[in-house]
């Protein structure tokens, strides 16, 4: 059960990192943990990018990675599940929208205002609710509840199929070729590859 919740835990952590990259702007903060050894080799082309190398991190920050952010969600793609998936085209932001089945079961609340999101959907949301049932299969692991946590893995994993493997690998491939830094562009790569194994480890 150590290995289970060694696994965890850092599925828990790269759920954060990569809800947190794809929900809002970067800031000094996260630029800093970015550069966490640990983290490093999820970006491996950013700390080779010459901006990154020779301009102040405040100007890199406002004049090109936020700049790209806005693109890769505002501009050019729409980071929403039912963008990708009514007929439509339309984001269902309303009590209509399928998510809402799994939030409520897990009593999971999304703050809109405070994550800055007009729908549930949103990519940021939907990895940072992996992220919450995550952490609390890593606490029926440390607690010894086995029961608990297979519980915790099945809606993981139907929680996947029903929605993230429906559209978040179509959103990150147009991130990855519309990107103009390497943050989004390696932060797409390296997203997808690990949604596709985290979705392999929950069936193993």
């Amino acid at each position: 059960m150590q290995n289970k919740l060694i696994q965890t835990k850092q599925r828990e952590f790269f759920y954060a990192l990569y809800s947190r990259l794809f929900m809002k702007e970067v800031d000094l903060d996260f630029l800093k943990k970015l550069e966490n050894k640990d983290i490093k080799e999820f970006f491996p082309n950013l700390y080779d990018w010459d901006l990154y190398k020779t301009i102040g991190k405040e100007e890199l920050i406002q004049s090109h990675l936020n700049v790209d952010f806005a693109e890769i969600s505002l501009v050019n793609l729409i980071p929403y599940e039912s963008f990708y998936t009514r007929e439509d085209g339309m984001i269902e932001s309303g009590g209509d929208n399928p998510i809402y089945q799994f939030y409520e079961e897990f009593d999971y609340i999304v703050d809109k205002e405070i994550a800055r999101v007009v729908s549930p959907d949103h990519i940021g949301v939907e990895l940072e609710f992996m992220y919450m049932l995550c952490q609390a299969q890593a606490k029926a692991y440390d607690n010894h509840d086995e029961l608990a946590a297979q519980k915790l893995n099945q809606l993981q994993k139907s929680f996947m199929e029903k929605h993230l493997l429906q559209w978040i690998p179509l959103y990150l491939i147009n991130v990855k070729n519309e990107a103009q830094t390497p943050l989004y562009h390696d932060g797409a790569m390296t997203g997808l590859e690990f949604l596709l194994n985290d979705y392999e480890y929950l069936n193993a």
